[in-house]
């Protein structure tokens, strides 16, 4: 399986892109990101950001992180499984409480067995 990493370059070209089309300087870019420039300095030269960066960095651009990166095959980009997709949206609810999160994720694990199970018969 190939390694999959951020592909810098067209990163870089997307922000330079950006950056143009608003007319700033990169410390302007940086400070409307929210990053520091030395980071949009570094991705010049090359560097990959951390993951919070690249987070930041592509939320900005409202462009998903995947077009971004090189080496994903087909099997990453398969549909992720269920409780993989609803975790984090039962996590990030605040009138659900860690019991609550843990108790509806074992309801709907438990629903998942049993329509597996049905659509065996």
């Amino acid at each position: 399986m190939s390694k999959t990493k951020v592909d810098v370059v067209a990163l870089y070209g997307a922000l330079n892109a950006a950056r143009e089309s608003q007319g700033l300087s990169w410390r302007q870019l940086a400070k409307e990101i929210g990053v520091s420039p030395s980071m949009l300095s570094r991705l010049g030269n090359g560097d990959r950001p951390d993951a919070d960066g690249f987070a930041t960095l592509v939320t900005w651009l409202g462009m998903p992180a995947e077009k971004f990166m090189v080496g994903i095959n087909d099997a990453a980009r398969a549909e992720p499984a269920l409780m993989t997709q609803l975790a984090p949206l039962l996590r990030a609810r605040s009138d659900l409480t860690e019991d609550d999160v843990i108790y509806l994720e074992e309801v709907i694990r438990a629903t998942l067995r049993r329509a597996r199970a049905v659509q065996q018969e």
